[in-house]
């Protein structure tokens, strides 16, 4: 058995769901296997966290499904002849933005045309949504002061997304020395199309408190962050 059919046992191995021949068959190779060992501490660390955490997050509505028709809308623009291959392996978010580098000037305007469209209608449900009463939440220019659905306040929900965010980020500065230039530039423009969103939703918070539309495009970037960083540490 090679490194990646261990790996795939892996999450069952921390679970404690395999058979007992198979958990020390894995015993004996993560002895053995420093890249494996590596892979079980991450997932180990990951599992931790999410049981130390779990229902704490409200989970952003349609979020994937709005990416994916921005991603559908991008594709829909290119001529047959000028897509490229993306590894079979690449997650959602690589997809997306190296789509993007195949899009000519009037292209980029048309699709970011749809893509306004798309983010009004998603942000006029979310008004309707939201509009319906109770507490507002935001972020004044101490911080995030009110408390969200589940009862855990705001800050502490952005408080534990940064550390995830630094966790990751920690293995991507690990990982750097080996990208070539390419990819470092990959990484760099995604992570700052990211940052900008990140940036742009607090400055729309620090002016208007109240603006619970923004605080959810927040914590949906920094879900992106998250996600990009952990793909590229996987790189």
């Amino acid at each position: 058995m090679n490194c990646e059919k261990y790996q795939d046992l892996l999450s069952d191995f921390i679970d404690g769901s395999l058979a007992s021949q198979d958990q020390k068959s894995i015993e004996a190779h993560l002895s053995a296997c420093g890249v494996c060992t590596e892979v079980r501490g991450d997932l180990d660390a990951i599992v931790t966290y999410c049981y130390e955490h779990r229902g704490e997050y409200d989970a952003v509505p349609n979020e994937r499904a709005l990416w994916l028709r921005i991603s559908n809308l991008i594709e829909a623009e290119l001529p047959p002849g000028s897509r490229t291959e993306i590894p079979q392996n690449a997650g959602w978010w690589f997809r997306l933005m190296n789509r993007s580098l195949q899009v000519s000037l009037p292209q980029l305007a048309a699709s970011m045309i749809a893509v306004a469209i798309i983010v009004s209608v998603a942000t006029t449900i979310g008004l309707s949504r939201f509009g319906s009463g109770g507490e507002s939440t935001g972020l004044r220019s101490s911080g995030l002061t009110t408390v969200a659905p589940n009862g855990q306040p705001l800050v502490e929900r952005y408080r534990q997304q940064q550390q995830t965010i630094d966790y990751w980020n920690q293995r991507v500065e690990l990982n750097k020395t080996r990208w070539n230039p390419q990819m470092r530039e990959t990484f760099e423009r995604n992570l700052g199309v990211i940052d900008a969103a990140v940036n742009d939703s607090l400055s729309q918070l620090n002016q208007n408190p109240h603006d619970e539309v923004s605080e959810e495009i927040l914590n949906a970037a920094l879900n992106d962050k998250v996600e990009l960083l952990r793909e590229f540490a996987e790189l």
